[in-house]
């Protein structure tokens, strides 16, 4: 049975007015469909357009045109049951100091007008392993337990999908693979994820699908082993006796990462060249090759390849 779009993106544009130069296209014709209980990446380089994304949805900027669809409702004509269907974790820490974790979560519980009966506030506390610190200052919280406390925020109204905005940036190892139990928990319980992040290895690991944005546009959209299986794009250093003599233009996808007195590294696509015509190629100089080191693309290849400009 096909899952359900909990989130359908047609022809999103953010065109922000600027004086000095030619508008700027934050987003450009963005198209996207989230499934249900999926995690779903959207990884692009500063300034790609996420945040503009983020914020769209949650109410704080206009689109400039393009259809918005949430949870079943069109941000057009219902932007409260649209923000009540998504809860966000901000990038910055910004909790009151003085408040505890409980009274923090039953404001914001208020905020959204939940009645007292109603607030899950002590299972959400557990959730995020924050109930012993549940009456002590946030002040006196440790980072992590300010982040997921952040996360307790976003969930005080029970959304059905959470957006997590580059949420391990700035966190230790530890912290990081402590958050990420907390959001495949999440996930187990039916809750849709979306996450922006820098870190390529964690969408590698956590995501079903990846969006990835540059300059507004979506560059590529596809299951995370799919994006994996795309790039042809291997990466091979020569252990030599002596400088090699060899220029980009050599074979068809070639490119010399770096080129010393006994180590040459380059990188090229598997389906364009045959390693032993590359052997070849290296050897006819005279040169002895001592050793050789191969390593296939990860996602960061992958990201590379399709932002540069």
């Amino acid at each position: 049975m096909s899952k359900k779009s909990v989130i359908s993106i047609k022809n999103l544009n953010k065109i922000y007015a600027s004086k000095e130069s030619s508008n700027a296209h934050a987003l450009n014709n963005l198209n996207l469909e989230v499934k249900e209980g999926e995690i779903f990446g959207l990884l692009g380089p500063n300034g790609a357009g996420k945040t503009t994304f983020i914020n769209i949805l949650a109410g704080t900027v206009l689109k400039t045109s393009g259809e918005v669809n949430v949870w079943g409702f069109d941000l057009d004509k219902n932007p409260r049951q649209v923000r009540a269907s998504i809860g966000i974790v901000p990038q910055e820490v910004n909790l009151d100091p003085f408040f505890s974790p409980r009274k923090l979560l039953e404001l914001q519980a208020g905020l959204y007008g939940i009645k007292k009966n109603d607030r899950i506030t002590n299972t959400i506390l557990k959730l995020v392993s924050l109930d012993k610190q549940a009456n002590s200052y946030a002040r006196s919280l440790s980072g992590g337990m300010k982040r997921r406390l952040l996360m307790a925020k976003a969930l005080v109204h029970q959304p059905p999908i959470i957006f997590l905005d580059e949420p391990t940036a700035g966190v230790d190892v530890e912290l990081r693979k402590n958050l990420w139990e907390n959001v495949q928990l999440l996930n187990k319980q039916g809750v849709t994820i979306i996450l922006t992040t820098h870190y390529l290895q964690e969408a590698e690991e956590m995501c079903d699908r990846i969006g990835i944005l540059n300059h507004g546009n979506m560059v590529a959209l596809d299951s995370t082993k799919n994006l994996l299986n795309r790039i042809q794009t291997k990466r091979i250093t020569f252990k030599t006796n002596k400088k090699v003599d060899i220029k980009d233009d050599a074979l068809e996808s070639l490119k010399i990462i770096s080129n010393s007195e006994n180590e040459i590294c380059i990188s090229y696509e598997k389906n364009k060249i045959n390693i032993e015509k590359l052997i070849y190629i290296i050897k006819k100089n005279n040169v002895q090759i001592n050793d050789i080191f191969t390593d296939d693309g990860d996602l960061e290849d992958v990201f590379l390849h399709l932002t540069k400009n």
